[in-house]
């Protein structure tokens, strides 16, 4: 993937599209989750801040938050995850984004590719 993402320590990702940023889980945490059989989106116009809980993924194992990495309006839903929920585990950066996000802050406590590598590594080292 050629455009930049930045992720944080709860494993979402972040790209930036514009004045906007697209927002979805990591490969690692929909492995870690399991196939997923629901995912629950904010509504479009919902103002979130920075740490919030913005979405829902379930999965046969378990349920998980999704947190916004920075405070901002949500722009967008990926609807196509109401019925098919699986694109998530799919292609997670790609078709199984969950939304676009209207930030109103910066990106400065994010991880680039090879922080949120280390991170991943140091949490599944036993």
């Amino acid at each position: 993937m050629a455009e930049t993402c930045w992720f944080t320590p709860t494993h979402e990702w972040v790209r930036q599209e514009g004045h906007a940023l697209r927002i979805g889980i990591t490969l690692h945490a929909a492995q870690a989750l399991g196939d997923l059989v629901y995912v629950e989106l904010p509504e479009v116009g919902h103002q979130v801040a920075a740490g919030d809980a913005v979405a829902v993924v379930e999965s046969v194992k378990a349920a998980s938050d999704v947190y916004s990495p920075v405070s901002g309006e949500v722009l967008e839903v990926n609807a196509a995850l109401v019925d098919h929920p699986e694109l998530v585990n799919e292609d997670p950066m790609g078709q199984g984004w969950l939304l676009l996000l209207y930030p109103m802050g910066s990106l400065e406590n994010m991880l680039d590719q090879a922080g949120y590598d280390a991170l991943v590594q140091s949490q599944t080292q036993p």
